[in-house]
């Protein structure tokens, strides 16, 4: 910032310090660790030295078209496409919102205020909030600085006190909160505008009702996109039986199962009877291959009601190959992965989520939860031994704890690869912060147990990878093979951490060691009894539905849902909306009556009118279902947020895309095909 002059040191020296959070108990938890005697004002509070204010979220908003030109009241097509140069902005018409920001902006142009210290969330949101404030307050040369902050903790907000950067230092993230704002507002605006004027009349007509709006959204329509296809695909899908050879084995008075599989050397190799290598597309054919095996007619062999037939034959081992395969702990909860376990545990949807994690921080129990990062930075991994000592007083992981500080594996944790600065943009990972735990036999059973899954994941980083046995026997019966596969569990390693208190931990197979011991046994050239076959139908699954939390995973990875996690590790980039909003993206698309959730099981699936809308858009504007394009503005924004690429530059492409969009669909006429569309979907609605 430069020397402070004289008059500028004399002015900090005297004049107050004000503080603005983004909600009042937010405020509060700075105005405790200020620890001035303040006194309650209307909107504020204020002690010698300080003022503490806050905001209820948003208090400013973008205007409706209308209040640029009258004209734009009525929808009309030929007042589109709308893309002012200069916008316009209001305060939101709450009176109790009015109230507050005439109080905030009192407060910012105080004489008396002598620096203002921004405290609103830390993230594009929060930047946002406060930067239209100030806007529409008409704060000018003032002392501004940035509060960034990972946690509500008092030594965090100190922190965040004394470290604050001059507020220009994030002028990029504002350009690109506004750009964020601007782009949903205008593609609102002008596609459900241009949409609904074009064929709201043919859907309201085919619905029977006497008006329908298509509303369109950047990240919105491209979600029900994605659910639409998948409706797609599984009611194309056809199922195909298939049928497998099992061989029942003996070992020690123990039957294994041994499958068959049609490799190099089998009388099947690339046989057209086969669905894949290890089945037959149909029932007779794998009756014929045990036959064969047997030295018998297809037509002698008799199979009981569980298609199982007995056998007198022995296998010979060709091979006995033995490894171990590491499991390492799964990087540490950033939103969306929390969201889809949660969906998974609990049944609950990625906005309940939002709303118990949120809680959980604005208690101090864990770090910020809108958050992408899934590591931890190399700042937070020097301190971490205080969160771990704040887990200490936790009974059910008090062990966990103590057996991490006694091995000192917390101590190389920055050398490992859940530290990584290049990985983060604004927060770290959701972690535990070790304070305030005592509150927590007070705090609803949901909360305990989402608080409970953020812990363990947090844990299971210091200790070492889990380590399975893996044993691979091949048998030969004549020209053909059976294989069995198995793996135990070595060394539980991190796995010791994962046991939580509110599952049901199925009981492991009984037979586990006396299997695993049989196994190990076993060698090359032995001779096995194989006593009975089994034909076992399988058929063809359809692709999943989508359930919330999938939903917010394939979000973040740009349309893909990858179930893998060590995959998912890999994939980085900006995906279909952020952390901050993908949850209230579904909410929309439920409330609007697009997609229908099952809240027993939290699965979404399209409804007729959100099946009508896709083919709209499909058939006008079909680049805004494309998951790819959609997560391709998500990268500009942050590449604005960067500085590598300038706001007059992604406005001027935001308006070209609009112009051209908007052209294309005034010279379509394709209401016909739309309404075959219409009665195609209309067969699988009742």
């Amino acid at each position: 910032m430069g020397e402070t002059n004289p008059a500028a040191a004399e002015s900090l020296r005297s004049g107050k310090f004000l503080y603005i959070a983004e909600k009042p108990s937010v405020a509060r938890e700075f105005a405790n660790v200020l620890n001035e005697r303040m006194t309650k004002k209307n909107g504020y509070t204020e002690g010698d030295r300080s003022i503490v204010t806050w905001c209820f979220g948003h208090l400013v908003t973008m205007s409706y078209p209308d209040v640029y030109d009258e004209k734009y009241k009525q929808w009309r097509l030929e007042t589109l496409p709308f893309l002012p140069e200069k916008f316009l902005y209001e305060i939101i018409g709450d009176k109790g919102v009015r109230e507050q920001f005439e109080t905030v902006k009192g407060l910012l142009l105080r004489p008396d205020v002598a620096r203002i210290y921004v405290c609103t969330d830390s993230g594009r949101e929060g930047e946002y909030i406060y930067r239209l404030v100030r806007q529409e307050a008409g704060v000018k040369n003032k002392d501004e600085r940035r509060v960034w902050i990972n946690s509500q903790t008092e030594d965090e907000i100190r922190r965040g006190i004394e470290e604050a950067k001059d507020l220009s230092a994030y002028d990029t993230l504002s350009a690109a909160a506004y750009l964020r704002a601007k782009e949903d507002y205008l593609i609102g605006i002008n596609f459900s505008r241009l949409l609904t004027l074009k064929y709201g009349r043919t859907m309201a007509d085919f619905l029977k009702k006497k008006w329908c709006v298509v509303s369109v959204g950047r990240v919105m329509t491209c979600v029900l996109g994605m659910v639409v296809r998948r409706e797609h695909e599984i009611r194309a899908f056809q199922k195909t039986p298939y049928y497998r050879v099992i061989a029942g084995v003996d070992m020690d008075g123990m039957t294994l199962e041994a499958e068959w599989k049609a490799v190099e050397g089998s009388a099947y190799f690339n046989s057209p009877l086969l669905y894949k290598e290890n089945g037959f597309k149909e029932e007779k054919s794998a009756a014929a291959l045990i036959a064969s095996v047997c030295g018998k007619q297809a037509g002698d062999l008799v199979f009981d009601k569980d298609k199982s037939t007995p056998a007198d034959i022995k296998a010979d081992v060709s091979s006995v190959q033995k490894s171990t395969e590491k499991k390492r702990p799964p990087l540490i909860y950033n939103l969306a992965e929390l969201q889809n376990d949660c969906s998974k545990m609990f049944k609950i949807s990625p906005d309940e989520t939002l709303k118990v994690v949120q809680d959980l921080y604005e208690k101090k129990l864990v770090t910020y939860p809108r958050t992408d990062a899934r590591v931890l930075s190399s700042a937070i991994a020097k301190e971490i031994h205080k969160n771990l000592n704040g887990l200490a007083s936790l009974s059910n992981v008090r062990g966990n704890v103590e057996e991490i500080i006694e091995n000192g594996w917390h101590k190389g944790i920055s050398r490992t690869k859940y530290v990584n600065d290049k990985a983060i943009t604004d927060h770290y990972a959701i972690i535990p912060t070790g304070a305030a735990t005592n509150i927590l036999p007070k705090q609803p059973r949901l909360s305990v147990n989402v608080y409970e899954l953020i812990v363990r994941r947090f844990l299971a980083i210091f200790y070492p990878a889990a380590v399975y046995q893996k044993i691979a026997v091949t048998l030969s019966a004549g020209s053909e093979r059976f294989f069995i596969n198995d793996k135990f569990l070595k060394e539980e390693g991190f796995l010791a951490v994962m046991r939580y208190s509110f599952s049901k931990e199925k009981d492991a197979e009984k037979d586990a060691p006396a299997k695993r011991e049989a196994l190990a046994k076993l060698r090359k050239g032995a001779s096995l009894p194989i006593k009975s076959f089994t034909i076992k139908e399988g058929e063809t699954a359809p692709p999943k539905r989508y359930n919330t939390g999938s939903m917010i995973l394939a979000m973040e990875n740009a349309g893909k849902l990858i179930e893998d996690e060590e995959l998912r590790e890999q994939i980085s980039g900006s995906g279909i909306g952020t952390s901050a909003t993908r949850a209230e993206i579904l909410d929309k698309l439920v409330r609007n009556d697009y997609l229908k959730l099952n809240k027993k099981t939290q699965v979404l699936t399209p409804s007729l009118q959100g099946e009508m809308v896709y083919y709209i858009v499909k058939s006008a504007i079909s680049s805004m279902l494309d998951a790819e394009f959609t997560a391709g503005w998500e990268r500009g924004l942050s590449k604005v947020w960067e500085g590598t690429l300038g706001e007059e530059e992604y406005y001027r492409e935001l308006k070209g895309y609009i112009t051209r969009r908007t052209e294309k669909v005034l010279a379509q006429n394709n209401t016909e095909k739309l309404r075959q569309a219409f009665s195609y979907a209309a067969k699988f609605y009742k």
